[in-house]
């Protein structure tokens, strides 16, 4: 049996951002990986923004370590060189009817510590975006978009500086207590660590239902939200992200612009049964007017399906939403676990900081 520090599972962007943070904490971490490379589930299918933390409830996990993660994000990507960009965004009601929705979503970015929140009104918003017609908006500068590979190689890279080791193709069969440590298996081969950290992010309920000491009560319910996204072929008239008020499970089908400048509109919302990454053509109208409500020149041949991704949500269709939930020894009573479910947007944007917090929750090596 193979003893090191620390285990982590999951080699997504949050359980790379853990892992980091324990090998600078002095922690000779493992990373387990269940798939060929790390960050080609959630990590990989999503709008690839920054956050700045307009959505989340007052006092909420999300709205701190948005808030929090944002300036770690940018702080490391400008260090690194990783490619990213403070390009903006536009928070736009279609109507004065949804006008209470936009200064909920003020409030909660006050609340919540983001200080560079703008109302416009129709004339403001044109100055900005001369494409784009609204009864109102909110600017948030701070907003942007980061090359999310690039973001993981680095957290990876440095976390390997610091004498982490990623295994792949590394499934998780078992989880057992013996004695102060826990013993993992994986296939024929048997590890043990004192820290174990569950980041497996869609896996995460799963890979809790292996571990034989903890109370299954105490595993949340998962459900899947599937999100998919259209490309939009050719140029566009924008150059800042550009969001309807959000509606009660997702922030709305809204437009992105890549590192590259290509553009895409989603993500919808679909509550499925079984992870599925198809994304039907027949979902096309529904994207185009959607696209049209944003900006009423789209064309429909520009528009075509691009990929999807899969949510892990802990709250279901006309459920409250429901925050991360970062489960250690004061909720199951098991010394070194720390069990990390729903972690979804704005997961990439936290997840420096979810990675600081989870260390702290452990304590530096002995």
């Amino acid at each position: 049996m193979e003893e090191v520090g620390a285990i982590v599972v999951g080699a997504g962007v949050v359980g790379l951002a853990v892992a980091r943070a324990l090998a600078l904490d002095g922690h000779d971490v493992m990373i387990l990986e269940r798939e060929q490379q790390f960050g080609t589930v959630t990590s990989s299918r999503n709008s690839g923004v920054i956050h700045a933390g307009l959505y989340y409830p007052d006092g909420s996990r999300k709205a701190q370590f948005c808030v929090e993660g944002r300036h770690l994000l940018y702080d490391f990507c400008e260090k690194r060189g990783v490619a990213h960009r403070r390009c903006g965004k536009l928070i736009i009601a279609g109507s004065e009817e949804e006008f209470p929705a936009l200064d909920a979503v003020m409030a909660h970015g006050a609340a919540a510590g983001v200080d560079d929140l703008v109302r416009l009104d129709p004339d403001e918003v044109r100055a900005l975006e001369p494409a784009l017609s609204c009864a109102g908006a909110i600017h948030s500068p701070s907003s942007g978009i980061v090359d999310q590979h690039e973001f993981m190689l680095a957290l990876l890279g440095e976390a390997e500086a610091h004498g982490a080791m990623l295994v792949c193709d590394a499934a998780v069969e078992r989880v057992r207590r013996k004695g102060a440590l826990w013993e993992v298996k994986v296939g024929e081969t048997h590890l043990a660590a004192p820290i174990l950290i569950n980041a497996a992010g869609l896996g995460a309920q799963a890979l809790a239902g292996t571990i034989e000491a903890l109370d299954p009560e105490l595993v949340p319910r998962l459900y899947y939200a599937k999100g998919c996204y259209f490309s939009y072929s050719g140029r566009v008239p924008f150059t800042r992200l550009i969001y309807p008020v959000p509606g009660p499970a997702s922030l709305g089908t809204h437009f992105t612009l890549d590192l590259g400048g290509q553009a895409r509109f989603g993500p919808d919302i679909h509550w499925i049964d079984e992870v599925d990454y198809r994304v039907n053509q027949a979902l096309k109208p529904e994207f185009l007017a959607a696209a049209r409500r944003i900006w009423p020149d789209a064309e429909e041949d520009r528009l075509q399906p691009a990929y999807a991704g899969v949510r892990p949500k802990l709250a279901g269709p006309g459920m409250p939403t429901a925050d991360f939930v970062l489960q250690g020894q004061e909720t199951h009573g098991l010394v070194g676990l720390v069990n990390l479910f729903g972690i979804e947007s704005p997961g990439l944007t936290s997840s420096m900081a979810i990675g600081n917090h989870v260390a702290s929750m452990v304590g530096k090596p002995s």
